[in-house]
């Protein structure tokens, strides 16, 4: 407790100054000079590379392993994670590596249990004793990120605030162009991908719903997710670390997974880790059927019936995989067969096909009649009361 009272007189210069900082000189240039369409592209950029080097570098590349990126890329992430003056990636995945592994527990590093504003920012304005740094031998061994860790404050400040103010210099000229780039590029941009990145460990801990685990206090929420690069779909993630998606829908807001992705067609990322369908809906099941009944009081047969409905869902999502398959390795074919050989032949697979989707259906069915019947179940239990 005393070392938690104990204030990081830089840590916490920083965070209360840079703000102030900010919003001061945003005031003073908007006055002396006015603000043309450059300022805010400035900005933009800035914030797009450093936000999205913490979120698909620090967080899924290097602390998740969700895929593999090139020397270019981890570089890019070096130098503009950096910019975001959080700390190495060595040092932050240490820290994340933690919180995943002791999640709301004493040794979480920015437990939300410990208070919002704690999780938000608090952790990082307090001294909490000597800076461990472990599990983080495999980013150790990594020159790029090495270099980075010995280096930080120096490539911080070149490419955090010197770099937008050369850009503003190049482009709209003097010492109105120095102070732009730095204001715009530099001192406001930090403080949006600081409070963007807090929200992850405390909003993200509090406010949503939790559809794949409860063990945690984890929480979806797509709102969350257009101000943290996709991040605000945190209980998926955290039941499922190791996917390079946090929004696992095609609809979900997750630039931080079209970014990864895009990079994989130019060769720039690769082995990009997906969690199966199967494995993420049948997950999905087991938390709606807990969190709609009594574990206690729920009868066997309620919980044979889940177990046959999850059974029967990843039978289905197997070999609907397997028939996809066949299918693409026969279309490869298709030029060794006669028109009618090969309609016959597709014909075929995409029944296979079809009936694979309607066994997922059935499954999808009976889980809905089952918590259905749970429902039920409750109603005769409250009104027997």
């Amino acid at each position: 407790m005393e070392q938690q009272r104990s204030i990081n007189i830089i840590n916490s210069s920083f965070l209360v100054g840079i703000p102030l900082l900010a919003l001061i000189s945003v005031v003073f240039y908007s006055l002396e000079y006015g603000i043309s369409w450059i300022e805010p592209i400035i900005f933009v950029t800035f914030y797009l590379a450093s936000g999205l080097s913490i979120t698909a570098g620090y967080h899924r590349l290097f602390s998740h392993r969700t895929h593999k990126a090139a020397w270019p890329m981890r570089l890019f992430y070096a130098l503009f994670g950096a910019a975001a003056f959080q700390n190495s990636a060595i040092k932050w995945c240490s820290d994340h590596r933690r919180h995943h592994l002791k999640t709301d527990e004493e040794e979480d590093p920015y437990s939300v249990k410990k208070g919002f504003m704690w999780a938000h920012m608090g952790w990082v304005m307090v001294d909490q004793g000597e800076e461990i740094v472990e599990h983080v031998e495999d980013l150790q061994e990594d020159r790029i990120l090495a270099w980075q860790d010995r280096h930080i404050f120096l490539i911080g400040f070149l490419v955090g605030i010197v770099l937008p103010g050369i850009v503003g210099f190049l482009i709209i000229g003097g010492i109105h162009g120095f102070l732009g780039g730095l204001i715009y590029g530099g001192f406001l941009r930090i403080v949006i991908v600081h409070h963007a990145t807090f929200l992850i460990n405390s909003a993200a801990h509090t406010w949503g719903t939790q559809p794949y685990s409860t063990t945690n206090t984890s929480r979806d929420s797509p709102l969350l997710s257009f101000f943290t690069f996709g991040e605000g779909y945190h209980n998926f993630h955290h039941t499922f670390q190791a996917d390079y998606r946090n929004g696992h829908k095609w609809y979900h807001w997750d630039p931080s997974k079209w970014w990864i992705k895009v990079a994989s067609w130019f060769g720039m990322t690769k082995d990009l880790h997906r969690i199966p369908k199967k494995s993420i809906e049948s997950q999905r099941m087991k938390t709606a059927f807990e969190n709609n009944s009594d574990a206690e009081q729920v009868s066997n047969e309620l919980q044979d019936k889940l177990a046959q409905c999850i059974q029967q869902l990843r039978k289905g999502f197997s070999e609907l995989m397997k028939r996809r398959d066949e299918y693409k390795a026969a279309k490869l074919e298709r030029k060794k067969e006669s028109k009618e050989a090969w309609r016959r032949r597709k014909e075929s697979h995409k029944a296979r096909i079809k009936q694979c989707k309607v066994i997922i259906a059935q499954a999808r069915l009976e889980f809905k009649h089952l918590m259905q019947s749970l429902k039920i179940n409750d109603s005769a239990t409250v009104a027997a009361v």
